[in-house]
């Protein structure tokens, strides 16, 4: 991800890294828990400070011959925000005083001294005694001569700090740099294959992969240019079923899916060919349909799939377009990004949904085509009356919404809306895009 004006917030597990970091960016955005080790990946958000625009990346905990899993691969993912950052946040515990792990996590950052400015932030110094105690990490050798002791959790201190920081950054920067970037969000349920797609599309292992299912918790966002377009590639947590889910962080990893699906222009949602589709599955392009995104559907692991005939795939998509019924505008992509299968076409029809979402219809090209349509089948009369639809415009709206002006819109059936909108798909390419149709008085 190109940044500007970077900072980096490191240190062992459960030291607050993420509470500072939500509180830099202003927002709630990275998931906070007692339990260690919650955050994995490296996680990206926005703040400013005295005029002063920064990036903000929240790590995982360091952590050295733990029995943690993913520690190699979280230790990976701290080293490319060290390496990243302009500035290195380095945390430790007020409370708890100095660790064996901030010993061995100071030995990886002395290698940094003299190429980056590297503070010591003490967080949890949340009384004068914790306060005045901080003394006992300068045997960590690190920090610049002076510890910031700070409350991440009511912003103590979190000032002076910030008054450190951005003094050595020579530009203003630029304010929220992803405002105006589409967003596609890759989604689905647990381990379909979401952050190995991310991954590969990246060049790069922007998210931990694993075998184990929720093995990614927050939403993890990067740049990615491709056929001259630039988007936000955003990495999900998979979407559980509410009952299925066990644990807060898991809850929150959940809401914050949810959230991500809200925020994008286009939802990439993947299934798993071994499995098919499942309720869940139909839930997700459900609330995405609902949410007036963009769709398309890919089925990854397609590789999976034995003994393949000339109609397996059309099958399989009949299948699925079956179960989503009435939902029949998506289109359906096959891929294994295992054997990289089709994976850049996947990306490329997602690109070609956001501007078939972005279509703007001529008022005079819209009446010409939708006029002649209505005059073959006009709308049934109901309770005698009769309904006539003089023109028809499209709204200024984000999703495209049509309006057709007529002199009874309250006796317009619901099939005579579908009639509309078919004849919208057949003459106007509105592929993997919800389509709103709206009756109004002339």
């Amino acid at each position: 991800m190109s940044t500007q004006n970077t900072i980096a917030i490191v240190g062992r597990p459960n030291v607050g890294k993420s509470t500072l970091f939500n509180r830099l960016v202003g927002q709630r955005k990275a998931i906070m828990d007692n339990e260690s080790g919650v955050t994995r990946d490296r996680h990206y958000g926005y703040g400013d400070w005295i005029g002063k625009n920064f990036t903000v990346i929240d790590t995982g905990g360091y952590v050295h011959n733990s029995e943690d899993i993913f520690e190699g691969e979280i230790n990976k993912q701290v080293k490319l925000a060290i390496e990243e950052a302009d500035v290195v946040l380095f945390m430790v515990d007020a409370d708890a005083g100095v660790h064996g792990l901030d010993e061995e996590f100071a030995h990886v950052l002395r290698r940094y001294i003299g190429k980056k400015p590297i503070y010591l932030v003490a967080n949890k110094a949340d009384t004068n005694l914790r306060a005045n105690g901080v003394g006992e990490f300068y045997s960590l050798g690190l920090g610049d001569g002076e510890i910031y002791a700070i409350s991440s959790a009511n912003g103590h201190g979190t000032g002076e700090l910030l008054d450190a920081v951005v003094s050595h950054f020579d530009e203003p920067g630029v304010e929220e740099p992803e405002s105006d970037i589409p967003r596609i969000a890759v989604v689905g349920r647990p381990n379909v294959g979401k952050s190995s797609l991310v991954n590969l599309l990246l060049g790069e292992d922007r998210s931990i992969v694993t075998d184990i299912a929720g093995t990614t918790r927050d939403s993890i966002s990067a740049r990615y240019n491709a056929f001259g377009n630039e988007f936000i590639l955003v990495d999900t947590a998979g979407l559980r079923r509410k009952a299925k889910v066990s644990e807060d962080v898991e809850f929150y990893a959940n809401m914050r899916s949810l959230r991500a699906l809200e925020e994008c222009d286009v939802c990439i949602v993947m299934l798993d060919a071994s499995r098919g589709i499942e309720a869940q599955d139909v839930n997700i392009i459900s609330l995405a349909d609902k949410n007036r995104k963009g769709i398309v559907i890919l089925v990854n692991k397609w590789d999976l799939v034995e003994n393949k005939e000339t109609n397996t795939a059309k099958d399989f998509e009949a299948k699925i377009l079956e179960k989503i019924a009435p939902i029949s505008y998506i289109p359906v992509i096959f891929i294994s990004v295992l054997n990289k299968q089709r994976v850049h076409k996947a990306i490329e029809t997602a690109i070609e949904v956001y501007h078939n979402k972005r279509r703007k219809i001529p008022t005079s090209q819209l009446n010409d085509v939708m006029l002649k349509e209505i005059e073959k089948y006009g709308p049934p009369a109901l309770k005698g009356k009769m309904i006539r639809i003089k023109y028809a415009t499209q709204l200024p709206t984000h999703n495209p919404v049509f309006a057709f002006f007529c002199n009874l819109p309250q006796y317009v059936q619901a099939n005579y809306t579908r009639y509309l909108e078919n004849r919208m798909r057949e003459h106007f390419d509105f592929t993997g895009v919800p389509i709103g149709i709206v009756f109004r008085k002339k």
